[in-house]
């Protein structure tokens, strides 16, 4: 095992990589001012982007949950890794080689990155297999279905062969253990010993939105295997089902262009949309669609704004399709997207339509989607007979909650009319159906009914503060604390619990001209430290402010002054300055400067500190000026001309610095 990374080069690696790109991965992230990122916080389900990123500061904050850090801590936090692993990933992706205290190399993997490796090299093998003899099976099984050799390729797709442990004996000749391989999901142990997991299957990668694999889904080919039809990677400290999407790798990026994701049932499902032109199909891997999966999708697609976007479902027209599609609807109002259901015309999913009528059919039947809600109030009506009084009536009181929950006011009276229509009964009756049912609806929330709220908003508003308490415990460290840490700065004393910090934030500013000066200079320092340059963060550091919690920074810029041009500044900051002040140095950290883009900014950068500068020896030079009209010349004229001196000095800086 290596032992801890070196200082340099964590600074090295942190210095070449860019952060917008490795949170564009996860998070659609959109222009918000000169050099401001933002998108919809990855970490907490929000209908507003609240989530800000500062490339050139190489720093994330949300202002929504608190979450904020360097691209290490975000890797950290949204993949579940260590320091050191974060490090090393980001090093394997630029080609840079990590040296450790111990003299060892980036060759010496950790326990996750040992993990996706055999996974890796699983995948490897797997398509290997797929052209050797004993595969003909396979790739019958694919050519039946319309996949050839170049689409088996792109989507990885391999072949386990049958046999006990060939696969095992593969990768242990590789250098991986049987503790690993089992770890991984890979083999399984049974009376014989271990043997392979996946055995006379057509394999598909499972891969993360990075484009790691995390796991392998596997169809049966033989009618002697009595295992079930798909047979999945099990939960592993790298694969978690609710948290994966087949081919989300692939879609993710036509999802953020085209605003649309089209989820589909199955794994030749996603090949054969894609295959015809819906490069935004992806699927649930052995696992029914759930809100995990809908965060996901949310991120991706950039989902803020009621009704931009689409979310489309495709599902069999069975007992289980119709099952499955109603699942969804309860799931529905956590988009903003509007959500459409697509079923083919004969039933087929979109791999035998494919198959039967071309790629054209596959876009046709996207294209012919239909409106979620009306296709969840058709299921409802179809469960009663309309030809009867009593069926009608049963039918309006079973479907007027539908209606009455959409969160759009505008849609609401179109599908008010639509249900009349379906039932065919008086409008003014629905209409009373509806008002009925939301009024029973705002009696089981305790309250009045509400415009245009998500059911999941309704139910969680007692835990919004959750994500500041949490922010406020010991162990909501500094993430860059933790990774200096791990550079042989643990601290050997055991952590004493401690009562909850309460933290400052931009919000809670007084707006006033003098703390929005000061607000704004610190911004400058924060985020552009080399071009406000050493002397202007030296004196600007030293002035005073007439706001405490801002001045508890200027504090702690002045004790790190000689760190303002290394990569981690902010970090840095963090350490220096005192808990209550943390959020508030994350948030200065990224919050939009306010600036047009049109200026020059470096101009308005040091412009800002200099008027910082200039408004203390304003009021030096006040002060100066009071205890010279007190001092009588002729009684102290030594006092009286170092007044003048001192009189004449503080002007002349301030007009230096005007000047500049």
């Amino acid at each position: 095992m290596a032992g801890l990374i070196r200082r340099a080069d964590i600074d090295e690696v942190r210095s070449r990589i860019n952060i917008a790109d490795v949170v564009g991965e996860f998070v659609t992230l959109k222009s918000a001012g000169v050099g401001s990122m933002k998108g919809l916080c990855p970490f907490h389900d929000e209908r507003s982007p609240s989530f800000h990123v500062r490339p050139q500061v190489g720093y994330y904050k949300c202002f929504g949950c608190g979450e904020g850090g360097d691209v290490f801590t975000f890797l950290q936090k949204i993949d579940h890794v260590t320091f050191s692993e974060a490090v090393e990933r980001l090093a394997a992706g630029i080609g840079f080689e990590l040296h450790y205290e111990d003299g060892g190399s980036a060759s010496d993997h950790t326990n996750r990155a040992r993990l996706l490796a055999a996974n890796e090299a699983a995948r490897e093998w797997f398509t290997e297999q797929l052209v050797t003899e004993g595969a003909d099976i396979g790739r019958r099984f694919l050519g039946e279905r319309g996949f050839d050799a170049a689409a088996a390729e792109r989507f990885g797709v391999g072949y386990a062969p049958q046999g006990w442990d060939n696969l095992g004996k593969h990768l242990r000749s590789r250098g991986y253990t049987a503790e690993e391989l089992s770890l991984a999901g890979l083999t399984s142990s049974g009376d014989r010993g271990c043997y392979d997991r996946f055995r006379g299957r057509l394999v598909w990668p499972i891969r993360d939105q990075t484009g790691q694999t995390v796991g392998f889904g596997a169809r049966r080919l033989y009618d002697d295997d009595k295992g079930p039809k798909y047979l999945n990677t099990p939960e592993t400290p790298v694969y978690h089902k609710s948290q994966v999407l087949y081919g989300l790798d692939l879609a993710k990026r036509d999802i953020s262009r085209a605003r649309q994701v089209v989820v589909v049932e199955g794994y030749t499902d996603v090949m054969a949309c894609h295959l015809a032109g819906v490069t935004t199909a992806v699927a649930t891997c052995g696992t029914a669609f759930g809100v995990e999966h809908i965060k996901i999708i949310r991120r991706i697609l950039g989902d803020d704004t009621v009704g931009l976007g689409e979310v489309v479902f495709t599902f069999d027209p069975d007992a289980a399709g119709q099952k499955a599609a109603l699942r969804a609807f309860s799931e529905e109002q956590r988009f903003e997207a509007q959500t459409y259901v697509a079923v083919a015309p004969d039933g087929l999913d979109p791999c035998d339509l494919r198959l039967g009528r071309g790629d054209d059919a596959v876009r046709r039947l996207i294209t012919s989607k239909k409106p979620m809600f009306e296709f969840a109030i058709r299921q409802k009506l179809s469960n009663y007979d309309l030809n009867t009084v009593e069926g009608r009536a049963a039918g309006l009181r079973d479907a007027a909650p539908i209606v009455s929950d959409i969160r759009d006011p505008a849609l609401r009276p179109g599908y008010t009319r639509e249900l009349a229509g379906m039932l065919g009964v008086d409008l003014a009756e629905v209409k009373s159906a509806v008002e009925s049912a939301r009024r029973r609806e705002a009696g089981s929330q305790g309250g009045q009914p509400q415009q245009g709220r998500r059911p999941e908003q309704r139910q969680q508003q007692p835990q919004q503060q959750q994500p500041q308490q949490q922010r406020s415990q010991p162990q909501q460290q500094s993430p860059q604390v933790a990774g200096r840490q791990e550079l042989g700065q643990r601290s050997q004393q055991p952590q004493q619990e401690a009562p909850p910090v309460q933290q400052v934030s931009l919000t809670q500013l007084p707006s006033t001209t003098a703390v929005r000066l000061e607000r704004d200079a610190l911004m400058a320092m924060l985020q552009y430290p080399k071009v406000v340059g050493r002397e202007l963060l030296a004196r600007a550091s030293v002035v005073g402010f007439s706001d405490q919690s801002l001045a508890a920074v200027r504090s702690a810029i002045a004790a790190s002054i000689d760190d303002y041009e290394r990569p981690d500044w902010v970090a840095t900051i963090v350490e220096s300055v005192g808990a209550p002040y943390v959020t508030l140095v994350e948030q200065l950290a990224v919050a939009p400067v306010p600036e047009r883009p049109e200026r020059e900014l470096d101009v308005y950068l040091r412009r800002v500190t200099s008027s910082l500068i200039e408004r203390h020896l304003v009021r030096r030079k006040e002060e100066v000026l009071g205890r010279l009209q007190r001092t009588e010349q002729s009684v102290d004229p030594d006092a009286y001309r170092s007044l003048q001196r001192e009189l004449m000095q503080l002007e002349a800086e301030r007009r230096a610095i005007h000047a500049d």
